[in-house]
């Protein structure tokens, strides 16, 4: 599982280009990555009207989910006899796409979803927050609970929370990584993760502090009926190895 990757332009994506290199060597059977792959910055509520908003452009956005895709991808065709499923959960800031045009009705067939070009590297594209079962384990951006549709705050409310899930899964979206177990009636282990960073930049709203969370991919091992071995492999150790 690869989590948020939040390409934007000007980011070096040498780091996308280890983990397909690191994806080619193990050759898993599936590939999910669970949504923002795109930042899309252009688009962002959050901090419109700030000096920090100016010169971003919808194109440019476009352009470095591109080339993030093309870093990423590039090692894995490249590995001979390898044809992995491959799973893209969109996220909110994919999401962002579809709300410009909810709110700007004459954008409508201007700008897409579809622009990103997922589906023409072979990803097959799950709609935002439309959770996938694979081999017993559900995947999505996030999970939401209660009636105001918030995302699970922590894997462990997953479990063991109102509303609890009673099933194991994987989100993204919240920076970290965090993992939590339990059992179900008939003995069966339960796994929810969140693990929603997956990149080098700094994230400056999260200020000094906050930038210190666990970056890096998920490798499950052994998977049958939402049970797994778990494995986190961080960015750094990439660095080091490709």
């Amino acid at each position: 599982m690869i989590p948020d990757v939040q390409a934007r332009h000007g980011d070096d994506f040498k780091f996308l280009d280890r983990i397909g290199k690191y994806i080619a060597r193990k050759q898993p059977d599936v590939i999910v990555q669970i949504g923002d792959f795109a930042d899309m910055e252009s688009l962002s509520s959050y901090d419109k009207g700030t000096r920090s908003f100016e010169n971003r452009r919808y194109v440019k956005d476009l352009e470095a989910s591109e080339r993030a895709m093309d870093a990423l991808m590039e090692p894995i065709a490249k590995a001979a006899g390898y044809s992995p499923r491959k799973v893209l959960c969109l996220g909110n800031h994919e999401d962002r796409i579809s709300r410009a045009t909810e709110l700007q009705p004459e954008l409508t067939g201007v700008m897409d979803v579809g622009d990103l070009g997922y589906r023409g590297y072979g990803w097959s594209v799950q709609p935002f927050l439309k959770p996938i079962k694979i081999a017993g384990v559900m995947f999505a951006h996030y999970f939401v609970t209660g009636s105001m549709g918030r995302p699970f705050a922590t894997a462990s409310a997953m479990i063991y929370g109102r509303n609890a899930l009673h099933m194991s899964a994987m989100a993204g979206h919240q920076q970290g990584k965090q993992t939590s177990t339990g059992r179900r009636a008939d003995g069966q282990m339960i796994i929810c993760t969140i693990a929603g960073s997956c990149y080098e930049h700094y994230e400056k709203y999260l200020g000094p502090q906050g930038n210190n969370h666990w970056r890096g991919i998920i490798f499950m091992h052994n998977v049958k009926d939402g049970a797994y071995d778990e494995m986190a492999v961080p960015l750094s150790y990439l660095k080091d190895h490709y």
